[in-house]
C-alpha cells in the first residue's frame, strides 16, 4: 500500500531533516506549544528555496480557540496570499463558531484565497460537535484533508473515530491522522484506521549550545527548558516511515 508522510516541522531545519529522512510533505509551523502558529515570510521563503518536496504552511494567527474576528480574518487571508507568493503547495486553517460548528462564510473566504494551493482543515476538527457533519461540508467545500486525532488526546486514543471517519469518507477526502503517531503505534494505527496518511513530528531534543545561562529567568514560561531545542530529526522520520513500510 502506497503511504504519504509529513512531518509537522516547527523549522527550516525540521524540514530540511523531514525530507532527508524520507517525507513526501511538510506542515510548516511556528510556535509549536500553542499548537501551531503561521511562520514568518523568512522561514517560509527559506524552507521553499531549500526543500524540494511538498511544502504545505499552517494559517493560524494565534494559539487558542478556533474562532476569529474579522481582523484575524483579514490577516489569515493576507497570510495565505504570501504562502501562494512564495509557492507553497498548499496551506492549513479551520474556522469555526462559537458553537463548535463550521464557520462556513470565514472558510468560504480562506478557501477562495486559497484557490490553486491543496487545503487541509487542521485539528480544529477536534472540537466540532458534529464530526460526520463537517466532514460533509468540508467535502462541499473541496476541502483536500483533515487532519485529526479522532478528538482524542492522541491518534491512538481517537483511532475508533478516525477509522469511521475514513470509512464514511470513502476517498471523498484525506482522513489524516495526528497527535502522538511514532515508530511505536503507526502500524498498528493503520490497520486499525484504514488511514493512508500520516502525521508527526518526529522530534528529538538537543541542548542549546549557550555557555552562559541565567536559570533564574525565562522568556517563555515557567514550565519551558529554555536550553533544550527541539526538532525534527532525519533518523526518527525514517524510523516512524519504516516502522509502516518495512518488510515484515
Amino acid at each position: 500500500m502506497d503511504y504519504t508522510f509529513e512531518i509537522c516541522a516547527n523549522s527550516v531545519e525540521s524540514c530540511i531533516a523531514a525530507q532527508k529522512g524520507g517525507a513526501h510533505r511538510v506542515e510548516l509551523c511556528a510556535s509549536m506549544p500553542e499548537g501551531g502558529t503561521t511562520p514568518s515570510y523568512g522561514e517560509i521563503r527559506l524552507a521553499r528555496k531549500l526543500i524540494d518536496i511538498r511544502l504545505h504552511v499552517i494559517i493560524r494567527p494565534r494559539g487558542g480557540d478556533f474562532l476569529y474576528s474579522p481582523l484575524e480574518l483579514d490577516i489569515m487571508e493576507e497570510d495565505i496570499r504570501m504562502c501562494k507568493q512564495i509557492g507553497a503547495d498548499g496551506v492549513v486553517f479551520g474556522c469555526l463558531t462559537p458553537e463548535g460548528k463550521l464557520d462556513i462564510p470565514a472558510m468560504k473566504r480562506l478557501m477562495k484565497a486559497s484557490e490553486g494551493m491543496a487545503v487541509t482543515f487542521h485539528r480544529a476538527f477536534d472540537y466540532v460537535k458534529y464530526p460526520f457533519e463537517v466532514m460533509e461540508e468540508l467535502i462541499a467545500m473541496g476541502v483536500d484533508r483533515i487532519l485529526t486525532s479522532g478528538q482524542q488526546v492522541t491518534a491512538f486514543a481517537g483511532r475508533m473515530l478516525l477509522s469511521e471517519l475514513v470509512k464514511r469518507a470513502a476517498d471523498r477526502i484525506i482522513i489524516m491522522p495526528g497527535c502522538g503517531v511514532s515508530e511505536a503505534n503507526i502500524a498498528e494505527l493503520a490497520k486499525v484506521t484504514g488511514a493512508k496518511e500520516f502525521h508527526f513530528s518526529a522530534r528529538e531534543n538537543k541542548q542549546s549550545r549557550m555557555l552562559l545561562r541565567n536559570p533564574a529567568l525565562s522568556m517563555g514560561g515557567n514550565d519551558i527548558d529554555e536550553y533544550v531545542l527541539s526538532v525534527t530529526t532525519a533518523e526518527r522520520v525514517r524510523r516512524t516511515i519504516e516502522a509502516l513500510t518495512a518488510p515484515e
